[in-house]
């Protein structure tokens, strides 16, 4: 292991590792805990239930409060079908762009971190700097809860978090939350020419997909003024599969989706609502056949990342970026999950949205260097 590393030497080792959220991030996870106890620092690992996943957290500097979280996850999207110009897990510099498989999202902002260590270390740090990397962020934001839960149960409370999603180095302080769901339903087999004795379960997952196409509208009409796009709650169905064949009264359907939520309403009521109209259509269709059923069920929730206007890591991040405009977003971060436990929170990162889980994929070199001017005022502003 060198005893140091340029941000770009980092993300070329962390994109190597094909870690798709299918698939075990161990092989990273040891690489970045070598790099890290090769410069006497002590990770922490948090394995998931099967031991073949991990997120890793990192003191560096005095164990006091007041310090300053960076969270990446190490997952990324897969490749598979995508129309590849160069090899996704290997960082390929074309036109001021680094192209690979995570570079924007988000192992830019992650190799910064680790490549920066040293200079960390070499800092008078009043107060710390707590390196995070989580796992299956992509598939739900499934790795980060039991790694915060550990980090707090552990360490001296952090005063910010900065989440380093795909900004554009832009302080995002706010973005909608999300109740992924399956919905299950059974219904009465019977010959399709007796139609009206059994219980279609594709037709009534239909009424249910129909429901919440209705709400979508509703809330497009009614929507207020918001920085959100859309600037409304929004519903969707995405996966549909059911039935035998076409003259038969299907048996069963399965549907899955999602609904963001805005910041400004509540992710368990929109659980309570959608569940309510499944039971008053479950218990009209049990009036033709005992046997029908209609559930919601719980697939992932990600919580909202509420403003905090003059919050400590929204005040941080603008003093070291300049950026004193107003960023939301709708897609779902960790940072929510930071949130709800207590610490102020904001996303700013490199790169681009609109980049991330592309084919060819890619950040430029700019954003990859914005980056590290960003990290680097962290560590001046921790020394005093």
């Amino acid at each position: 292991m060198p005893a140091t590393m340029s941000p770009r030497q980092m993300l070329d080792r962390l994109v190597s590792f094909p870690t798709v959220s299918s698939a075990s991030n161990l092989d990273l996870i040891d690489f970045v805990d070598d790099w890290l106890q090769s410069h006497g620092l002590t990770p922490a690992r948090v394995l998931d239930d099967t031991g073949e996943k991990a997120s890793l957290f990192v003191r560096i500097g005095p164990d006091v409060p007041g310090g300053v979280v960076l969270s990446g996850h190490t997952d990324v999207v897969p490749v598979k079908g995508q129309d590849w110009k160069t090899d996704p897990f290997t960082v390929t510099e074309i036109d001021g762009r680094l192209h690979g498989r995570g570079t924007c999202d988000m192992k830019g902002f992650c190799a910064t971190a680790l490549a920066l260590v040293p200079e960390m270390l070499a800092a008078e740090l009043a107060r710390p700097i707590v390196i995070a990397l989580s796992y299956d962020e992509e598939v739900g934001c499934l790795g980060a809860p039991a790694m915060i839960d550990r980090m707090l149960e552990t360490l001296a409370k952090p005063a910010a978090v900065i989440v380093g999603e795909p900004s554009e180095m832009q302080v995002v302080s706010g973005h909608k939350g999300s109740w992924g769901f399956t919905g299950l339903v059974q219904g009465h087999e019977v010959h399709s020419s007796l139609v009206t004795t059994g219980v279609s379960a594709v037709m009534a997952a239909g009424r249910m997909i129909n429901y919440l196409s209705e709400t979508l509208a509703e809330n497009a009409r009614t929507a207020g003024p918001s920085d959100f796009f859309p600037p409304f709650t929004t519903l969707h169905v995405g996966m549909v599969e059911g039935g035998t064949a076409n003259n038969i009264t299907a048996r069963n359907c399965r549907f899955s989706g999602e609904v963001r939520v805005m910041p400004n309403e509540h992710v368990e009521d929109w659980k309570t609502r959608i569940r309510a109209e499944a039971a008053r259509l479950e218990a009209e269709l049990q009036r033709i056949h005992p046997d029908a059923r209609v559930r919601m069920e719980d697939r992932m929730a990600i919580p909202q990342l509420r403003p905090e206007p003059g919050g400590v890591a929204e005040t941080l991040a603008r003093r070291l970026t300049g950026d004193n405009g107003t960023h939301v977003v709708s897609y779902q971060t960790e940072a929510g999950q930071f949130q709800e436990r207590g610490l102020s929170t904001v996303v700013c990162g490199p790169g681009s949205i609109r980049q991330a889980h592309q084919p060819n994929e890619y950040l430029t070199v700019a954003q990859f260097d914005a980056c590290q001017g960003f990290v680097r005022a962290l560590i001046r502003n921790l020394e005093t």
